[in-house]
């Protein structure tokens, strides 16, 4: 049982590891489109607003286990299966992509206006804005917005061993509801409760230690 354990905490590992990756490579560009079209911004752009918002709103707005239902035959035709933890993190990218965008465009909104029309005024171009002033600026919101995109995928993760996606959640259902062994289903909880503490504890430390203010 133990070497289930093991395993079912290395298939997690290996679904969350893909999801945040691509959700940190895509998303934070992504965010950071969002709140350089928007009105009034240096990329003002309202197709390219209304367009990226709605298709982001839309993937948001569907429940996880429909999301992952609904995506099994692209998974089956970008990976040739649909099970195991490599084809379970194609829904999580997927979900965990735009969620993190919003919460990389909320991170940039929190910043003084003032500080980017500052930097408008010194001649900067908008890379150069981009790159010196929005994300130093919003890296604590960043990490932040990270820190809930992780526990998030934590349980969207969960939800993905149900339909042979591996991990916890599908150590909990085979064991722990099917066979009725309680042991493993309450030692499963256990192990979760504590990883998200873990999660939020480091991501709250690294976000003071990287504040400026």
């Amino acid at each position: 049982m133990l070497l289930d354990f093991w395993e079912s905490l290395i298939e997690t590992a290996i679904m969350m590891g893909i999801a945040i990756t691509f959700a940190v490579i895509i998303g934070i560009p992504l965010g950071i489109g969002l709140f350089a079209t928007n009105k009034g911004m240096f990329w003002q752009n309202r197709f390219i607003q209304n367009v990226a918002g709605t298709i982001i709103n839309i993937i948001r707005s569907i429940p996880y286990i429909i999301l992952l239902v609904v995506l099994l035959p692209f998974t089956k035709l970008l990976l040739n299966t649909t099970t195991g933890p490599v084809a379970a993190s194609v829904s999580l990218t997927i979900a965990a992509i735009p969620f993190y965008a919003r919460l990389v465009e909320a991170s940039l909104r929190e910043i003084d206006v003032g500080v980017i029309e500052a930097a408008e005024s010194c001649g900067a171009s908008p890379w150069l804005i981009i790159k010196d002033v929005l994300l130093p600026e919003a890296r604590p919101g960043l990490i932040a917005g990270l820190t809930v995109t992780i526990i998030s995928s934590l349980g969207y993760s969960a939800m993905a061993g149900m339909v042979g996606g591996g991990g916890i959640g599908d150590l909990a259902i085979r064991f722990g509801y099917y066979r009725f062994e309680n042991g493993v289903m309450i030692a499963t909880v256990v192990i979760l409760i504590v990883i998200v503490q873990l999660i939020q504890y480091t991501g709250d430390k690294t976000a003071k230690a990287v504040d400026r203010r």
